[in-house]
């Protein structure tokens, strides 16, 4: 685990952990616990100071050892972070030797603030094969719940392992078709494809919605098959639905120390100041705060949670993403390429002009810029440049001499979005060095001089820059873009916290 990671989940309430019981069945549970309960002694390890509920589903496994996938979740500022592994023997807490770790983006997370209460002694669990109506209610009134995949094969293949992941959308999203059948909507997101794709080799799966004003937990487990086409959905938004079969039902009334309450407080409405067009579907909105007053300070790379109006909706459409301006300009800029697919994104390029107003919450994020004088190498491939950009202004606005790259990666000069501004800012600054990389460059892109290389952006690429071992690399991209950089880096060996990333996705 990166530094970063290692404090993060040290700070958190609970842990969402999935796995799988001695009959093979997989459940998903949270572990709460007191303050400084969460622990990482080194970058391998995450320790857990806690014992878990005799009626926890997985007590068996969080004991005696088996393979688990964690996610580590602050709903109210909508940062998260995964790692699978396994559980290590241990007498006194649960530890946990990490195999993987990555971060993912912030899309479809309901704001909530969390409290602690006194800890109210263990209720009887409620066990069942089906659903029952309250039950049922609970999931229809659900706007989050958890979900746990895994499967093991290829001997001690990377792929191995339990995987927890956060799902959300509007009360309902989660669609009750009878006591014994639930269809769950796969979102475009960052296409890890993490659950996906363990559901194709295992069809196991676990599920847990949480009641937040009463810190009750409903486990479901079962079984599922993938639809890729839904032609009936109930979720224009869904690519794919993943369709349940309910095998198995605990309930744990009280089962956690605490509650949480919406967030609401920040919600501020914001004026469209400005659309301007960056390049073929990408679009910058420049965003000013519609009672005049000065905006909330920004730190280059973060992102800004919003909320759309969009007709025909059961509620509001909420995205987040990369601010893409200057952290001083004055206003918000977002930079969005329009998806086929994309609710919001067709919305925002489609329907939203200037004038309109939208809301939004105070910026958040924690991929930023790791040091004050260290080389810095940014990295992107298509509409990942956004933090990029934001972070070469400020780099660019520095009194620090320190070398900056900024190497971006995109199909060709049509696609490039924001070219003339990022070239400006290189040109003014002598430490500033930029690669351009086209990877189908058209006759048109041959005659003139706006990219340097063709083809991909790859580890060598970087490792040519000849950035010194006190260099840090920040990459956004698409998943598949950040894992080879990642992995090619590490080969060639850059150390682990030198690498930062951060994945997008259409609606991130």
């Amino acid at each position: 685990m990166p530094d970063q990671h290692r404090t993060f989940f040290s700070e958190l309430p609970f842990l969402v952990v999935s796995g799988a019981d001695a009959n093979g069945k997989h459940w998903v549970t949270l572990i709460d616990g007191p303050e400084g309960f969460i622990s990482s002694p080194d970058e391998r390890t995450l320790t857990v100071r806690t014992q878990p509920d005799a009626h926890d589903p997985l007590v068996e496994t969080l004991m005696d050892g088996g393979d688990v996938g964690v996610l580590g979740i602050e709903l109210a500022t909508r940062r998260r972070n995964r790692i699978n592994g396994r559980v290590l023997p241990s007498d006194s807490s649960l530890r946990i030797k990490v195999v993987q770790s990555f971060g993912n983006c912030p899309q479809y997370i309901r704001e909530r603030r969390w409290r602690r209460v006194s800890k109210v002694s263990p209720q009887r669990a409620i066990r069942s094969k089906t659903l029952s109506e309250s039950q049922i209610a609970l999931i229809q009134s659900a706007d989050t719940m958890f979900i746990g995949t895994g499967q093991r094969r290829h001997g001690e293949h990377s792929s191995n392992g339990f995987d927890s992941s956060h799902r959300g959308g509007e009360p309902g999203f989660v669609a009750v078709i009878d006591k014994g059948h639930l269809r769950i909507p796969d979102y475009a997101g960052n296409n890890f494809f993490n659950t996906i794709g363990n559901l194709l080799v295992n069809p196991k799966i676990g599920l847990v919605f949480v009641d937040f004003e009463s810190g009750a937990l409903l486990h479901v487990s079962g079984t599922t098959q993938i639809n890729w086409e839904p032609e009936d959905s109930h979720d224009p938004g869904a690519r794919r639905m993943i369709e349940m079969t309910i095998d198995a039902v605990i309930e744990r009334p009280a089962a956690l120390s605490l509650r949480w309450s919406e967030d609401d407080e920040d919600l501020l409405q914001f004026t469209v100041i400005d659309k301007v067009e960056e390049a073929a579907g990408i679009t910058s909105f420049h965003l000013a705060r519609a009672d005049g007053l000065p905006l909330e300070p920004v730190e280059a790379g973060q992102h800004l949670p919003i909320e759309l109006d969009i007709p025909g909706q059961p509620g509001p459409v909420r995205r987040s993403y990369s601010l893409s301006g200057a952290p001083a300009s004055g206003f918000y800029r977002l930079t969005i390429k329009r998806e086929s697919k994309g609710l919001a994104s067709r919305y925002m390029h489609d329907v939203l002009k200037v004038g309109d107003r939208i809301r939004a919450r105070r910026p958040s994020g924690d991929f930023a810029v790791p040091c004050t004088n260290c080389p810095l190498i940014l990295v992107s491939a298509g509409v990942g440049l956004t933090p990029m950009v934001s972070m070469l202004h400020a780099v660019a606005g520095e009194s620090s001499d320190r070398p900056v790259w900024f190497v971006h990666g995109t199909r060709s000069g049509s696609t490039h979005a924001m070219r003339s501004e990022v070239a400006t800012l290189v040109a003014a600054n002598r430490q500033i060095s930029s690669l351009m990389a086209y990877s189908r460059p058209d006759s048109q892109d041959r005659q003139g001089i706006d990219f340097d290389t063709a083809g991909r952006i790859n580890a060598a690429t970087l490792i040519a820059l000849n950035a010194g071992d006190a260099a840090h690399y920040m990459i956004c991209g698409p998943g598949a873009f950040i894992a080879d950089l990642r992995s090619g880096l590490e080969q060639q060996g850059v150390a682990t916290d030198r690498i930062h990333f951060e994945t997008f996705g259409p609606a991130s």
